[in-house]
């Protein structure tokens, strides 16, 4: 982090003319000036630049922010990058504080050795002799070595002991080396190994920018038994369902397009970032976890999958959509020509080619929908009924209410079958419902009292991100707009992690939002043990989140039939508990609901 009174002397000696100039042509309007938008298209100037107040606003997209918040949407960098490019120009000199001492990291010397490791087999890649092969396949992936060094692969030799020995001579520990899986040790000679051999190598990266694991893909030709892709082991730094590749490089453009593309492999990330695509992302091997979908919930709500389009790929199309429909995320599907992926595509067509299919994404829901008309589910009653069992898991995934909503009419209509029938299916999961439809005054307190305390907490942190840059940042990384309840408190926190700086109600915000920030804005509170505060709000809200998602595994619960299918939920739902309980145990009331059945506990044979 900079400290404030540096960022307040970067702003003070920034001329904003001078900086956007850079990168829109600006005229001169009374004391103010206007350019065509920079972010989005339009042909008569609605972009205005006020210099005696030191912000831009655009009146027909709605960004409007400080010098720093338009570098950071225009260059897709984050808070302290952008106060550094200004003070560049400005001729300042800023100053980093680090909020804790590496060393006192447990985990640096594993950091160290996969640095170490990096570099090693980037090395090795351009080496003139030693990398020609691996240099002419990227090559023919249409991986220019520009792209290669952004993204920094590398090279493991068809050696057994070449990383080990170089590690040796700068003293590396060959036991840590084997935790984070660069080394192998042989069975017979118990000797050491290189576990990455004649493989392209992918370095993983996590938000902070240090590598914490590999992917190597074998080159054509080489180990036909070998697998193709080989990939670090789960380790203190690395856990892969947590993860998503190319996120600490595409984050911020993910944020600026307000999309991400999700795609299957290390090489489509790097191939279509190679023509032009930079807010793309892969699982890690794994099929698209919560974790992940929360991953990218903090930079975007709007998620394009662009898995094969086979029947594996539809799967596992559609079990990533219901994962990020959970997340209160919303996914679209992208459908390929069959025999392409991305990487294919792009390669033959260019960004064009892509592009069109982009297009013509569709929504999760809505291809389902389309794939079950191809296959006549809807030419008899028996038919439709199945085909209304295959949605039903859609539609119960969808987190937010409106889309749910939107979802139940789409089916209703399509299928013929009564709105409230569907809408009682949906409820026949749900444990509880039923019950409090008889007995209605036994519903609201706990909604009221549940909705009190959240509202308390994310007022408190927005609160908190208001006093400063450094509280936005923090708060982004732990969590995302759709773990807020409160929808104006989303839009709220959304505007922050957009514009850091933000000191007044942008006027695209809807009223209700507008009121709410200008209310948190003038609270003259002085937050007495900052950290504590933004930790217990940020908690409670986390708390609040993983409520809400052992509530649904339980209606899950109630509504499966297959008893393996029960005992994964029942080992989830205890996982999301002990997470609960550590979090806010006073959320953990005595409801029957949180209690695991009896009947679940011994499985019938």
């Amino acid at each position: 982090m900079i400290p404030d009174d540096q960022v307040a002397q970067v702003r003070a000696a920034a001329d904003i003319v001078d900086v956007i100039n850079e990168f829109v042509p600006l005229k001169k309007s009374g004391r103010e000036y206007k350019a065509n938008c920079p972010f989005h298209e339009e042909r008569t100037p609605s972009f205005y630049v006020v210099p005696d107040k030191g912000f831009y606003k655009c009146f027909g997209c709605g960004k409007s922010g400080d010098v720093f918040g338009f570098v950071m949407e225009r260059q897709g960098l984050d808070f302290v990058e952008a106060v550094k490019h200004v003070a560049g120009r400005a001729g300042i000199e800023v100053h980093e504080t680090k909020r804790a001492r590496e060393e006192d990291d447990p985990n640096r010397p594993l950091y160290e050795i996969n640095g170490f490791a990096k570099e090693w087999f980037r090395g090795q890649l351009v080496d003139p002799a030693v990398g020609a092969v691996a240099r002419a396949y990227l090559e023919g992936r249409g991986i220019s070595a520009e792209v290669a060094e952004r993204f920094g692969l590398g090279f493991a030799p068809d050696e057994w002991r070449g990383l080990r020995d170089a590690a040796a001579t700068h003293g590396l520990d060959e036991g840590l080396m084997n935790e984070v899986g660069l080394l192998g040790v042989s069975d017979r000679s118990k000797e050491p190994y290189d576990r990455f051999r004649s493989r392209i190598i992918f370095p993983i990266e996590g938000l902070s920018g240090k590598v914490i694991a590999f992917g190597g893909r074998i080159l054509e030709g080489d180990g036909k038994d070998a697998p193709k892709y080989y990939n670090s082991p789960e380790t203190p730094i690395y856990h892969k369902g947590h993860n998503l590749y190319g996120l600490s490089w595409a984050r911020h453009a993910i944020r600026r397009e307000e999309t991400a593309l999700v795609v299957e492999g290390y090489m489509d990330v790097v191939s279509l970032a190679a023509n032009g695509f930079e807010n793309v992302v892969a699982p890690l091997g794994t099929a698209l976890t919560p974790e992940q979908a929360k991953l990218l919930g903090r930079y975007t709500t709007r998620v394009l999958l662009l898995f094969d389009s086979d029947a594996a790929g539809l799967k596992a199309t559609f079990r990533a959509g219901d994962t990020l429909l959970e997340a209160g995320l919303h996914p679209a599907v992208v459908t390929l020509p069959p025999g392409e992926d991305p990487d294919t595509l792009v390669r033959s067509g260019g960004a064009a080619a892509l592009n069109s299919y982009l297009d013509q994404a569709v929504d999760v829901l809505d291809r389902k929908l389309q794939i079950l008309e191809e296959k006549d589910h809807f030419s008899s009653i028996e038919r439709t009924r199945a085909a209304v069992d295959r949605l039903l898991p859609t539609i119960r995934a969808a987190l937010d209410p409106a889309l749910r909503d939107i979802y139940v009419a789409k089916v209703a209509d399509r299928t013929g079958v009564r709105r409230e029938t569907l809408e009682a299916e949906l409820e026949r999961s749900r444990p509880g419902l039923a019950h409090t439809r008889v007995e209605p005054v036994s519903r609201p307190r706990p909604q009221v009292t549940a909705r009190f305390l959240r509202a308390g907490a994310e007022h408190q942190l927005l609160l908190m991100m208001t006093k400063g840059p450094e509280w936005v940042e923090r708060a982004g990384e732990l969590i995302a707009p759709q773990d807020f309840d409160d929808p104006s408190h989303r839009t709220i926190f959304q505007a922050l992690l957009e514009a850091p700086e933000l000191r007044a109600a942008p006027l695209s915000m809807d009223s209700v939002a507008s009121d709410r920030f200008e209310e948190i804005l003038s609270d003259p509170i002085e937050v007495a043990h900052g950290s504590d505060v933004f930790m217990k709000s940020v908690n409670r809200i986390r708390a609040l989140v993983l409520d809400r998602r052992i509530k649904d595994i339980q209606r899950r619960l109630e509504a499966t039939q297959n008893e393996d299918d029960k005992l994964a939920l029942v080992s989830e739902k205890a996982g999301l508990t002990h997470e609960l309980r550590a979090l806010d145990p006073t959320i953990l009331d005595k409801r029957s609901s949180t209690q695991i059945p009896n009947n679940l506990r011994e499985p019938r044979r």
